[in-house]
């Protein structure tokens, strides 16, 4: 059943197996959408394929609002008053703006078949996590984004980069919220430039705005981009010369764009490595923490952590070439489908709910795994697990309660999961004969329950 257009929008046919808004921009790649819900009845949405939810992103000259049905992306554009320009050419110009930042010309389907072929693990999520592609974002906003993603969480550094904007970029437009919502109306920030950030007294600013130690990175970062590359901002694209001078990187081969990266406050080999995938078209990078190789360890047959819990530069080679050659060029891609399956926000997405409605939507983003169990030693970017968590296996005392059955704790984990996937529920009693192995399967991915 097709959608009516809603009002002031414009339709461009698109499945969700291409893009899923819901997944994509939840997920932790960018922090500057706002998400307004369009209270829509959950029966209403699935009767009728009608778009839940409105994104926004503020641009530097305009604001784009999203919607999603299942076989189409609803789009506008909304400029300050008094904007000249034809009204058809500023709309071209803003799908243009969705087909770069979405990179639609890639096929999506096409990944996902070619993965699934290659990797049993890939899969078994494919479907319930459909339509998670890489953005391609703004350098100077992505590498000052990932700097304050150091030992952090979505929510933290949402409201870290939403600060950020608010405080050094003045308000493009304001919008009333979406018909028929009670939300109030909110005014949107372009991403400040390099050389406002660059001012001396930022750093003062930033930690009294609960930055802490990435406030002197931010401002460090900055002021090295003017320094080194100008300010000179150009007409036609509204950027200073340090901005046009990261595009650039995107013409260097991965080595030689990662070395620049690396010169930068804040930025280790983790961060620098989001920075290549997401807003620098190094679409083989695999961003490593301890949370992927975790998922390496269980999935892929990669080692366990050494015995100092930290990862050595030689560790995060290894497990990132690993990766890479079970997923190809698109390595990064597969990557970030299989950490966002891994998401606690996540752990409904795609299942069917107890009326049989499919849950199409994340809960409210939490903690990820990485940044919120562990923290950075070494350089930024790099994390290992604190020194006060959970061991994650203990021999079993002489005498004591052996394990029925035969099978091991990472086959029947892994059996259980494969169940949770499904949203088949598996009943089965743990020690104390109270809970369901799929509650123990949880504590164990906390780290509350060690396996024997």
């Amino acid at each position: 059943m097709s959608v009516a257009v809603p009002a002031g929008f414009r339709a461009l046919p698109l499945s969700l197996a291409q893009l899923s808004l819901a997944a994509v921009l939840k997920c932790g790649q960018s922090f500057r959408w706002s998400i307004l819900s369009l209270n829509v009845p959950s029966n209403s949405a699935l009767e009728y394929n009608l778009p839940t939810h409105e994104y926004r992103l503020c641009l530097r000259d305009r604001v784009v609002c999203l919607r999603q049905s299942p076989d189409t992306l609803f789009y506008r554009s909304v400029f300050p008053p008094l904007v000249s320009g034809d009204e058809e050419t500023r709309e071209a110009e803003t799908l243009g703006w969705i087909r770069d930042y979405f990179q639609l010309n890639i096929d999506l389907v096409e990944l996902y078949r070619q993965w699934s072929l290659a990797d049993p693990i890939f899969k078994r999520i494919q479907d319930r996590f459909e339509g998670i592609r890489m953005l391609r974002q703004d350098p100077f906003e992505n590498l000052i984004s990932f700097i304050c993603s150091s030992n952090n969480n979505i929510s933290r550094i949402t409201k870290m980069v939403t600060s950020l904007c608010r405080t050094y970029s003045p308000a493009l437009l304001s919008l009333p919220p979406p018909a028929g919502t009670d939300l109030t109306e909110e005014a949107y920030h372009p991403f400040p430039s390099p050389s406002t950030l660059a001012a001396p007294e930022v750093t003062a600013k930033l930690r009294a705005l609960g930055f802490g130690y990435r406030a002197d990175f931010i401002q460090k970062t900055a002021a090295m981009l003017v320094e080194t590359h100008g300010l000179t901002r150009n007409p036609k694209t509204s950027m200073e010369a340090s901005e046009e001078w990261l595009m650039t990187l995107r013409h260097l081969d991965t080595p030689e764009a990662r070395a620049e990266l690396l010169k930068f406050m804040g930025v280790g080999r983790k961060v620098a490595d989001c920075i290549l995938l997401m807003s620098l078209d190094k679409r083989e990078v695999i961003p490593v923490d301890t949370h992927v190789q975790q998922i390496a360890i269980k999935h892929y047959g990669f080692r366990g952590p050494t015995k100092s819990g930290t990862m050595s530069p030689k560790v995060y080679e290894e497990l990132s070439c690993k990766l890479a050659t079970v997923w190809g060029d698109y390595a990064g891609w597969a990557h970030s489908v299989l950490f966002t399956s891994d998401l606690k926000s996540f752990a409904s997405y795609g299942l069917a709910s107890p009326s049989g409605i499919s849950i199409s939507t994340p809960s409210t983003p939490g903690l990820t795994p990485d940044r919120s169990t562990y923290e950075p030693v070494d350089s930024p970017g790099v994390a290992t697990p604190r020194s006060t968590s959970t061991p994650q296996s203990k021999k079993r005392k002489r005498g004591g309660p052996k394990r029925s059955g035969s099978k091991t704790p990472s086959s029947e984990m892994e059996e259980t999961l494969a169940q949770l996937e499904v949203g088949v529920k598996v009943a089965l009693p743990d020690e104390s004969g109270q809970s369901t192995l799929i509650d123990r399967v949880k504590r164990r991915r906390r780290g509350t329950v060690s396996v024997r």
